[in-house]
């Protein structure tokens, strides 16, 4: 029996998970919701982007998909600036006894030490209530900072340490969102954009960081913050909107897991809004973009993994590749144990059910 899904938010993710419950025969999609008024009542294939009508028609809050009865929810409504709506939708969920798998919200990849306990403490007892399960994941954070890292460091005899990075050109990238009002391209460079007030790298990717440190066996001390911007020589176009001439055209930032002072785990962006830009941070192995995996001990890693896509540039197959990522993750998060779980916890990812042969 297929296992009856429903998907919250059809935005740059969103479309890209409901296109795989669509096609994807180990999945019968139930239901479909959304924010925007003007997509409710469109049928799901038209929001998946596929010429396929089926049935399932997008309606406009949490308690009609619930009526469906999905045995899981793809939760990929945005996270970031909403983290408190984000969290309460994840807990409404799960003590209806339906399990998540989702995008957002980010703390949720891995709470303890990052999400205040007491947060952390009712999302468990909503599960505990529901019998149900909550798993968020997604690119970086994500696979690149966690399974793919991890893979890596089982194979090392020493490790003194593990630098995860995203390195890519945005100009392709149609979120404005997350590139104006959280990363703030586009602003006066002396201004401190949401993403770099105090406290929100080391929230956003403490996750991380942490996940990696329990994994292999210590603990962080301390979780430092950089961040540093380069303006735009000339105003200029991109996906997401215009980059005016002295604002904020590429970023480059970092944080660093200490343990005894030492960064021993570090995850740096490097973020251009055009390739010419700051030729001295740190490039992609390939033109576009790049997750870079920097192993330093015995033996010594550096792997670049470059993601394409048949549909799009790097920035498209990023998000397929953390759609695909979430997606696949469903029949493990329904058999197991209720409550918050991670990459720690479920079994290792082999894309079973996901191969189709040639075209």
């Amino acid at each position: 029996m297929p296992i009856r899904v429903a998907q919250v938010a059809t935005g740059n993710a969103g479309m890209l998970t409901l296109r795989q419950l669509i096609s994807d025969d180990r999945f019968e999609l139930v239901a479909v919701s959304t924010s925007n008024p003007e997509k409710v009542g469109l049928d799901a294939g038209a929001l998946a982007g596929l010429d396929v009508v089926t049935g399932i028609t997008a309606v406009g809050d949490l308690d009609a998909l619930m009526a469906a009865t999905p045995q899981c929810v793809v939760y990929c409504a945005m996270g970031d600036t909403r983290p408190v709506e984000a969290t309460n939708d994840v807990r409404t969920l799960l003590e209806a006894g339906i399990d998540v798998v989702g995008s957002a919200p980010g703390t949720l990849q891995f709470p303890w030490g990052t999400m205040p306990q007491k947060v952390i403490d009712k999302v468990e007892e909503s599960a505990r209530i529901g019998a149900a399960s909550v798993y968020i994941t997604g690119v970086d954070p994500g696979w690149a900072s966690d399974l793919v890292p991890l893979a890596l460091a089982s194979t090392c005899q020493r490790i003194e340490q593990i630098k995860c990075y995203e390195l890519a050109d945005y100009a392709t990238y149609d979120g404005a969102e997350v590139m104006f009002d959280l990363m703030g391209f586009g602003h006066p460079v002396d201004s401190t954009p949401m993403l770099f007030l105090p406290g929100v790298l080391g929230l956003a990717w403490g996750t991380a960081i942490r996940m990696m440190a329990t994994a292999i066996g210590v603990e962080v001390d301390e979780i430092v913050e950089f961040w540093e911007a380069e303006p735009a020589p000339e105003t200029y176009e991109i996906s997401a909107g215009t980059i005016e001439k002295g604002t904020i055209a590429a970023l480059h930032f970092s944080i660093s897991g200490l343990v005894n002072g030492h960064p021993a785990i570090v995850v740096e962006h490097v973020t251009r809004t055009r390739d010419d830009l700051r030729p001295d941070w740190a490039r992609p192995a390939s033109g576009g973009g790049a997750y870079r995996i920097e192993i330093t001990g015995e033996p010594n890693y550096v792997v670049d993994i470059v993601p394409s896509s048949e549909h799009g540039d790097h920035n498209h197959a990023a998000i397929v590749a953390a759609c695909g990522r979430i997606v696949n993750a469903i029949p493990d998060v329904i058999a197991a144990e209720p409550g918050i779980r991670t990459t720690l916890d479920l079994p290792l990812p082999t894309g079973r059910g996901t191969y189709v042969g040639p075209s």
